[in-house]
């Protein structure tokens, strides 16, 4: 009979429907409407005590020590004692000026450095056939799993006994003011994670683009140049990211390693409390004052990790 419907018809015309992928569904759940109401309040959930970190920073100091920052709603009262507490160097009367050239001048090698070497590590796992090449690897990929802290009591060592003892290189008289510690001990901690990383970046690279390169002459020197650096500037612009802000905020590493003449504003800010704590009030505008060249470098990084990203895309 015409126009009547089978049970066989409808299994029939519900097999041959298209079916979603796992990934389609995925994305449509968090593109909907309560997806997106639950990041909103996650967002402001985070956003709360970074806001309230901020309000403090402006408040007297005895509001600071005897009410919390929201009532403010209630009753408002603002002074930038505190910002001027910190940038005097509260109770020392020792400016950040110094501490902030430290920063500087520790962050800035702690990132060039692990950088330039993991890039040309991650290039001879990726590309280069060497004895060895799969256990290396596996080793350099564990030691991303090994604690700062396990490790910090044996680079000690390393530095004072022999055959390194480089304690009497230390302090304001070695060459580069003994910085030296902080350069290779960041270095040491950053290398694991960033040949990682770059080298799964590298692997991403079509294979027929090396090969090209090599048909033509090029050898390895000209491919990691001409090829690979313009490829993974994305990958590097990330890193970059990660490492220059783990470095900047880095507390352990700088109070083990570092000599008073160079410590960092890490260092710095935790000594502003007073020897009793007294003047804990001056963390909150020292965090913000820390944050100032951070963030200029996440803001600029970020632009050239979207233009690298854009511009070293392989198109087929």
């Amino acid at each position: 009979m015409t126009g009547v419907v089978t049970d066989a018809q409808i299994v029939d015309a519900e097999s041959t429907r298209p079916q979603r992928s796992a990934s389609e569904a995925a994305k449509d759940a968090l593109s909907s409407r309560t997806a997106s109401i639950v990041a909103l309040v996650i967002a402001v959930i985070w956003t709360i005590p970074t806001f309230g970190l901020l309000v403090s920073s402006f408040r007297p100091e005895e509001d600071v020590k005897t009410s919390g920052w929201w009532t403010i709603f209630t009753n408002p009262s603002f002074t930038l004692q505190n910002y001027k507490d910190v940038l005097s160097g509260g109770s020392s009367q020792e400016s950040l000026y110094n501490n902030l050239i430290n920063s500087i001048v520790i962050t800035i090698p702690a990132v060039l450095i692990p950088i330039s070497l993991a890039t040309l590590a991650a290039y001879a796992f990726a590309w280069m056939d060497f004895k060895g090449k799969y256990v290396l690897f596996i080793a350099v990929f564990a030691l991303q799993i090994v604690p700062i802290q396990v490790t910090l009591v044996p680079l000690l060592k390393l530095y004072v006994d022999p055959p390194f003892n480089l304690m009497p290189l230390a302090g304001r008289d070695a060459p580069a003011g003994g910085l030296y510690e902080l350069w290779i001990s960041h270095t040491i901690f950053a290398l694991p994670l960033a040949i990682f990383l770059l080298h799964n970046f590298m692997r991403e690279i079509p294979g027929e683009l090396i090969e090209s390169a090599r048909v033509d002459g090029a050898g390895h020197v000209q491919i990691f140049t001409r090829i690979m650096l313009p490829l993974m500037m994305p990958a590097i612009a990330a890193f970059g990211i990660f490492q220059f802000l783990w470095v900047w905020n880095d507390l352990l590493v700088a109070l083990v390693f570092s000599s008073p003449e160079v410590s960092p504003m890490t260092v710095k800010l935790v000594s502003l409390v007073g020897e009793r704590g007294q003047d804990w009030q001056l963390l909150a505008s020292g965090a913000f004052v820390s944050l100032i060249i951070p963030l200029i470098v996440f803001l600029s990084l970020q632009r050239y990790f979207v233009r690298g990203l854009l511009a070293g895309s392989v198109k087929g």
